[in-house]
């Protein structure tokens, strides 16, 4: 009798350690599921009551030195001419969704009037495709035109991408000629890809950021959900009395 309960538990542990690694591979991946998650509209938070909100990384590709350069320069265009400029970074869009679709939509969320909505611009990027999409208000259009504020989205701020994902250069050149424009000078048009001092450093890419570490941690899960059962069955089994004992 002793003997069979001992082969039945010695069965149950096997099985146990059969059933372990799936188990553990499942807990792995569910640890990478909330990167993943899609943004919409709705998940956007609303600006700050005195509208002091002039970038939104979600994405977590503008470094700090560069956002509040940024921020502090729309600012100034704010109090000197009534114009407003806001960047939106998102890592990814809601199914179906498309950066334009998601810029009209966070435009109206932000600005619900034709009255509240014609001094204002909003440019946004979304991380995974690198999409771009600007909406500009009706008063600014006298200024930004439709040709240029598509070419701030398309050139301006994709050619730096193209070139090696510069998110800090895209946006510091985007911000430099939405201020030019908005300010009523002359438009510099879409600059030469050219590296700036402080503007790649403090973020990696996200995607780099994202699927390097995502790897690297599902792998080695991997390994342990293998090995340590593996071991540690072993170790039980030498660890047995003889049978004969």
């Amino acid at each position: 009798m002793k003997q069979l309960l001992k082969q039945v538990f010695s069965s149950k542990k096997h099985h146990y350690w059969l059933v372990l690694p799936f188990v553990t591979f499942i807990l792995a991946a569910s640890l990478f599921v909330t990167p993943a998650l899609a943004t919409g509209v709705y998940q956007m938070p609303n600006l700050a009551a005195d509208n002091s909100t002039w970038i939104i990384d979600q994405g977590e590709i503008v470094s700090r030195l560069n956002e509040g350069k940024i921020g502090s320069t729309f600012e100034n265009l704010a109090k000197q001419t009534g114009n407003e400029v806001r960047i939106v970074t998102v890592r990814r869009l809601d199914y179906g969704e498309t950066p334009e679709s998601f810029a009209k939509a966070l435009f109206e969320k932000w600005f619900p009037t034709k009255a509240a909505q014609a001094n204002q611009t909003l440019l946004v990027l979304d991380t995974v495709t690198n999409g771009t999409a600007i909406i500009t208000g009706d008063k600014v259009k006298s200024l930004l035109t439709d040709s240029i504020a598509e070419s701030v989205a398309t050139e301006t701020v994709s050619a730096p991408l193209r070139d090696g994902n510069k998110y800090n250069q895209a946006f510091l050149d985007a911000s430099d000629r939405l201020v030019a424009v908005l300010s009523g000078n002359p438009d510099p048009g879409p600059p030469k890809i050219a590296d700036k001092v402080q503007v790649e450093g403090t973020f990696k890419k996200a995607g780099e950021t994202d699927r390097g570490n995502a790897t690297a941690w599902v792998v080695g899960l991997l390994i342990a959900a293998t090995v340590i059962p593996m071991a540690t069955y072993y170790i039980y089994q030498i660890n047995q009395p003889s049978s004969n004992g």
